[in-house]
């Protein structure tokens, strides 16, 4: 398969790259900087995903390059922690742009390629946080519950062309964001889910590797999410 990532440099993203390398996929990557990822079919490209033009313009070399897309998976993505007075509204407009418009500029700019592959896959990105409703996360989960929003919908408009298109929400996963949030708060939020413990980057692939599968093709519109956290 071609797969294509997005914030591929570090974090989930690159994991996932690593994965799908291993497995033996050509595998896209994107990020606004560079990467250290070297592998004979890692393809990376420096762009910034909340950018219109640069986003056309990734699409459409990708499409020169390979033809076909058979999945993409929306990852890039950023957190804010504030209460809803102490959140300036650029910090809002940043993450709605970064969390909600880049995925779907993404999904309509490679949309051209993933309706050629036999098995078109869009995977978007959501987050605990949405059902939790969690306190000092407004506008984060704003910005996620927009993508679920959009996963839904696109789902339906996405039918026509054989592609699905799904959403993950990972629990909290151990990473330079999560190291710097209160002990207190963490255990609160993992005492809320039906599994008491951080999520890890397998349990994230695990449900992505389900979407993905050729098995899947009528599974379209959903969310997972991780922990046994339901709404």
């Amino acid at each position: 398969m071609v797969i294509v990532v997005t914030g591929s440099r570090k974090g989930i993203g690159r994991f996932l790259c690593e994965q799908y390398l291993k497995e033996g996929h050509t595998v896209i990557g994107c990020s606004r900087g560079e990467s250290d990822l070297e592998h004979e079919a890692y393809h990376h490209f420096e762009v910034d995903m909340t950018q219109e033009t640069q986003v056309h313009q990734f699409a459409k070399q990708v499409r020169r390059q390979f033809k076909v897309v058979d999945v993409l998976i929306n990852n890039a993505g950023a957190a804010s922690m504030n209460h809803f007075m102490m959140t300036p509204l650029d910090t809002a407009r940043r993450l709605m742009d970064l969390n909600y418009l880049a995925a779907l500029s993404g999904a309509k700019e490679f949309m051209s390629c993933l309706r050629k592959s036999e098995h078109g896959r869009i995977v978007n990105f959501s987050t605990v946080a949405v059902p939790l409703n969690l306190e000092g996360e407004l506008a984060y989960t704003s910005s996620k519950a927009a993508v679920e929003e959009m996963t839904k919908i696109m789902a339906k408009e996405s039918s026509v062309y054989g592609v699905t298109v799904n959403a993950v929400g990972p629990t909290p996963i151990h990473t330079d964001l999560t190291a710097k949030v209160p002990e207190e708060k963490m255990d609160k939020l993992l005492s809320s889910q039906a599994i008491h413990r951080f999520g890890d980057f397998e349990d994230v692939k695990n449900v992505i590797d389900f979407y993905i599968s050729p098995k899947s093709d009528f599974v379209t519109g959903q969310v997972i999410y991780l922990g046994g956290v339901n709404r």
